[in-house]
């Protein structure tokens, strides 16, 4: 027998979490679904210091479970289950699980994106030790210390200029000779006074000991080598939303992100999208709990037209 539910909710980062706790005050019966574990790229963050509350920062992996918590106090149901297919063109969505299936007459989308890596070795160990993804998130961490940035796009170019004002020296790393990024921006990193450009370069190898102590570049062209010395490396060659299950059913734009304006609605009726995989300007845990809030409460409205 397929369980049903008010909302189906998958993914258990903050929008997710911050969904289900909308939902379920509003006295739905919510489910939450997460492959993993709870706070996605959240709860593998070490310090996060820049979501209000917390003057001291708080730990990624605490925050999560107090998240979850705060759901499940009003009776949102978390269940760590991946999904494997959806059905969410009618009006009640079925979602399936390598375990079970799940209906709902509304579904909350809330999968989340990963960084792109570079596939360097020790990459994924030295995360949180001096690799970096996100320069709003760390960058305080590295206040007065040499940093490297790769990439070449408007996200590389953002993230060298916040730096700038933080650390010593900043190594802006990118494999062509121009930036991807206006020129206007080029202009901007060249009067910080602090930003070197390397040009025609790559990451080749990361450098470290318990943390990360330099990095060693390559230019593509000559093949010439050359160290860094380095406390950070910021990497800021685009992310990978996690939408491949719903091609073919709700819109995405070309990067892969899903197409939903600031009330999360999709073009699906009773599907809504909520944090790092909607197209939206800013990806941080606020920006993707704020989401939640407004995807719950699109939901809710959804369900009482329906009823009526």
């Amino acid at each position: 027998m397929v369980e049903a539910f008010d909302i189906i909710i998958i993914g258990g980062g903050p929008a997710g979490y911050t969904a289900a706790l909308y939902g379920a005050r509003a006295g739905r019966s919510v489910l939450l679904l997460e492959k993993l574990a709870p706070g996605g790229q959240m709860g593998t963050t070490d310090l996060i210091d820049n979501y209000p509350g917390f003057p001291q920062g708080v730990k990624g992996f605490q925050l999560a479970m107090d998240m979850k918590a705060g759901a499940e106090r009003f009776g949102a149901q978390t269940k760590l289950e991946a999904v494997t297919a959806l059905e969410l063109a009618g009006d009640v969505k079925t979602v399936h699980t390598k375990k079970d299936g799940y209906e709902a007459r509304a579904v909350i989308l809330a999968t989340g994106a990963q960084p792109r890596e570079l596939g360097l070795p020790q990459e994924r160990a030295l995360r949180g030790r001096g690799v970096s993804y996100c320069a709003t998130c760390d960058g305080m961490f590295y206040r007065g210390k040499d940093v490297a940035i790769i990439g070449g796009g408007n996200t590389a170019v953002a993230d060298a200029l916040y730096l700038s004002k933080l650390c010593g020296r900043v190594y802006l790393i990118h494999r062509r000779d121009k930036l991807r990024a206006p020129d206007s921006q080029r202009v901007l990193l060249e009067q910080a006074g602090n930003v070197e450009f390397l040009w025609n370069s790559r990451a080749e190898e990361l450098l470290y000991a318990e943390r990360l102590t330099g990095l060693k570049t390559v230019r593509v062209d000559t093949g010439e080598s050359r160290t860094l010395d380095c406390a950070g490396v910021f990497v800021a060659v685009g992310q990978v939303p996690e939408t491949s299950l719903l091609a073919g059913q709700v819109e995405l734009d070309e990067a892969g992100y899903v197409v939903a304006g600031e009330n999360c609605q999709t073009n699906l009726p009773g599907v809504f999208a909520a944090g790092d995989l909607r197209q939206k300007p800013l990806r941080q845990i606020i920006t993707a709990a704020a989401d939640g809030a407004v995807a719950a409460q699109m939901a809710e409205e959804f369900l009482q037209r329906e009823r009526t």
